[in-house]
């Protein structure tokens, strides 16, 4: 593959490249729901996100309810009072744990999402219908956090609240599925707020690390890498007091960069 011109784009050009994907129901991705997968990450300006669009198209298939293809979605972090969740993740520890309310917003729908990071780097979530009416879990939610974790649910409480818009792609012969985010903003209750409205986050979820697949070669052919990025434990260091900020330097200067391109494209 030649590498790929790209060119700055409006964010408002995205639903115009989403119109050329073939679209694909819920029904239909049952075969690549991928509760147990590896996952890639990629972060870049969103600026680059409605030319990606345009190339990918001639190899996935397009999420679409109600004729809609983009979705927003608002997720609520759990974590203990010393922020146990969060630590053993920028410590980069393995067989640690996530726990977060996932709402979507264009149904109403509500799930308790727990996922599990294994020693050999895949990813595990399990997930029931639950809603966060107050600031604890209930009893349900409850048992089932004790079930998949190996923590006390005693002390956990909401800590984070993230929103988003996710675009999500499928092939589903090779069990390949693609979530596109953007329009991201945090809060932590009585706390600040941020917004990043300048970042996209890709992330490619596979069953095993074979073969090639179409996503990431577009994604070397563009210039932009594979890099580990949380939501939770970026958002948390924008709106948090919490330990360990320096381990995620990297990230930060990164989304400074991105930053700095994304003002200079919108400036000329």
């Amino acid at each position: 593959m030649s590498t790929l011109p790209f060119k700055s784009t409006d964010k408002s050009d995205i639903h115009t490249f989403l119109g050329a994907f073939i679209p694909i129901g819920l029904n239909e991705m049952d075969e690549v729901i991928l509760m147990n997968r590896v996952e890639i990450k990629y972060v870049f300006s969103v600026k680059k996100l409605p030319e990606l669009l345009n190339y990918l198209s001639e190899f996935y298939k397009v999420l679409e309810i109600d004729m809609i293809r983009s979705f927003p979605y608002h997720n609520t972090y759990l974590d203990t009072c010393d922020d146990l969740f969060y630590t053993e993740q920028v410590r980069g520890k393995l067989n640690r744990h996530k726990v977060r309310y996932r709402r979507y917003e264009s149904t109403g729908q509500s799930f308790l999402e727990i996922k599990k990071r294994t020693n050999k780097n895949r990813t595990v979530k399990w997930r029931i219908e639950n809603k966060l009416i107050t600031d604890c879990p209930d009893e349900n939610a409850l048992a089932f956090i004790q079930k998949h974790s190996p923590y006390s649910t005693l002390d956990l409480r909401s800590v984070l609240i993230n929103g988003f818009t996710r675009i999500t792609l499928v092939e589903t012969e090779l069990k390949e599925r693609i979530t596109l985010d953007y329009n991201l903003s945090f809060s932590s209750p009585g706390g600040k707020n941020a917004g990043l409205p300048f970042l996209a986050i890709a992330e490619l979820k596979r069953e095993r690390h074979s073969g090639q697949s179409p996503f990431g070669i577009i994604m070397k052919q563009i210039g932009v890498h594979p890099n580990g990025f949380s939501k939770y434990c970026m958002g948390s260091v924008l709106t948090r007091e919490v330990p360990r900020k320096n381990t995620l330097k990297p990230n930060i200067l990164l989304i400074n960069k991105i930053e700095n391109e994304y003002n200079k494209s919108t400036a000329t």
